[in-house]
């Protein structure tokens, strides 16, 4: 039992469920004290003890059966419960029909002659249709080389990710030949009531037999489940090193299938950002010591500073996000929204503003959806036209419309590549919003060597921030975003 805890757990962390070690102690001093006797109790103190998100619920009930359920689903035996007279009924009904298979099968298909490969491919199906009805008749669960075999031929060993399952056992189906069973099964009920057998026997059997057909397809998903997550904790370490290089990428030049695997590990860099900012707030929790309160707290210790009082820091900043969607900032924008909003917890408040000719309000889609959600709808919703960004112009909108959003305690982060094609920069907005603010972060992916060539109005705007980041690749994205929550 310790060994298939340890491998619950490592696919947990693979599918993206962000488990530490103490937590993986909890777990299993749960399970020590429960006891497995009540799968329900048992259940409910891995939930307890591993999954901390809502999110992360429908992973771990997605796992836990393939990790702790019956090791095989429970199979009836319908020919058990007949009479002997029944029994012989049945064994010349499965005479008949074996025939009729065997005559369809060296029946040449119209037009043509059948080659010796297809009937070599045909007398191979009807072996296991055979064997899958003898399966279903007596009760017998499918061997582990069975599933191997069909697994092999399905392209089981090249599946590693969840959304695979749902096909690999639709082939693996159709190489064991259970969508062709139904057809056998009311074939040899019709051959069953010719020889004489009761009506209520039939029924009786057909039931048993389909009860079967279901066990063995749960048989089968759940040796894909547990075959694709084991695959899915061998690969992790390569994903890992391939992500790793991925990360120094521009994200600008990556293909749809390595911006997908950064997808994939946005979310173990998000958990690692937010355990160094509560790492850091646990730290500064106790703040600063504060005379004034410990004195006013200690009178009814006649002035003896028993209860120390401390001066509690705010380490959440307050940020205003305004992002250019263009179509050169939109990779950038995609993870820096992404990585603001599933770290909201580590937020006071984000309010979130996207422009290409003009100033939008985007926090309502992310008060709506999921931040992943979201990010696509704003996406979809924003399409870049043709040399129109214009900074300028949006920052006259921010100003006129939602000058509330700025504040003292305000971190205003710019997203943008500061490219305005030659409209006005209206440089004295962008004062306006210092002066009103706590801080101005300007986040780039551009080198600056390439500032102030073209159309970049970057050098320009550089006297009103406080800090400037660039971006180019998620690396240097993430340590911007550690610095913010940081309050650097």
């Amino acid at each position: 039992m310790d060994k298939r805890m340890v491998d619950f757990i490592t696919g947990l962390r693979a599918a993206g469920v962000r488990v530490s070690v103490a937590e993986s102690e909890d777990a299993f001093r749960a399970a020590r004290c429960v006891g497995i006797s009540d799968r329900a109790v048992f259940r409910g103190s891995l939930l307890t003890t591993l999954v901390k998100e809502a999110r992360d619920r429908p992973i771990f009930e997605q796992l836990f059966p393939l990790y702790f359920g019956s090791e095989t689903p429970p199979m009836l035996n319908p020919s058990g419960e007949l009479s002997p007279e029944e029994k012989e009924m049945l064994q010349q009904a499965l005479r008949a029909l074996l025939e009729q298979m065997q005559q369809q099968g060296q029946q040449p298909q119209p037009g043509q002659e059948q080659s010796a490969g297809r009937q070599q491919m045909s007398s191979s199906m009807l072996d296991k249709l055979w064997q899958m009805l003898q399966a279903l008749l007596q009760g017998q669960q499918l061997s582990r080389q069975t599933l191997e075999q069909a697994g092999q031929q399905a392209g089981l060993p090249y599946a590693d990710h969840p959304s695979q399952r749902s096909w690999i056992q639709q082939r693996m189906r159709r190489q064991l030949g259970l969508d062709l069973l139904n057809q056998l099964m009311e074939k040899l009920a019709d051959l069953l009531e010719q020889a004489g057998m009761s009506q209520e026997s039939i029924n009786n059997l057909m039931d048993d037999m389909e009860a079967n057909q279901e066990a063995l397809a749960e048989q089968i998903g759940r040796f894909v489940g547990q075959s694709i997550n084991r695959q899915q904790v061998e690969n992790q370490p390569e994903r890992r090193e391939q992500a790793a290089d991925l990360m120094q990428r521009p994200l600008q030049h990556l293909s749809q299938a390595e911006a997908e695997l950064l997808r994939e590990q946005l979310r173990r860099l998000i958990a690692q950002l937010r355990s160094r900012a509560a790492l850091r707030r646990r730290k500064a929790k106790s703040g600063i010591l504060d005379a004034k309160k410990t004195i006013r707290a200690n009178l009814r210790y006649g002035g003896v500073p028993l209860e120390l009082q401390f001066k509690q820091r705010r380490l959440k900043p307050k940020l205003l996000l305004i992002c250019d969607v263009s179509t050169s900032m939109r990779a950038v924008v995609e993870f820096l929204l992404r990585m603001i909003y599933e770290l909201q917890d580590q937020v006071a408040q984000a309010r979130s503003f996207a422009f290409i000719d003009d100033l939008e309000d985007i926090s309502q889609d992310f008060a709506a959806y999921p931040p992943h959600v979201a990010v696509k709808t704003v996406l979809t919703r924003l399409r870049p036209g043709y040399y129109n960004t214009d900074l300028g112009h949006s920052l006259t909108t921010l100003m006129q419309h939602y000058a509330d959003a700025v504040d003292h305690r305000t971190t205003v982060i710019f997203v943008g590549d500061a490219r305005n094609n030659y409209n006005d920069p209206r440089l004295d907005l962008a004062e306006q919003i210092q002066r009103r603010s706590r801080r101005v972060i300007w986040l780039n992916p551009e080198h600056p060597r390439q500032w102030g060539t073209g159309d970049s109005d970057m050098p320009a705007y550089v006297p009103f921030a406080h800090a400037v980041y660039r971006v180019s690749n998620l690396a240097e994205l993430a340590t911007a975003v550690d610095r913010l929550l940081q309050g650097r």
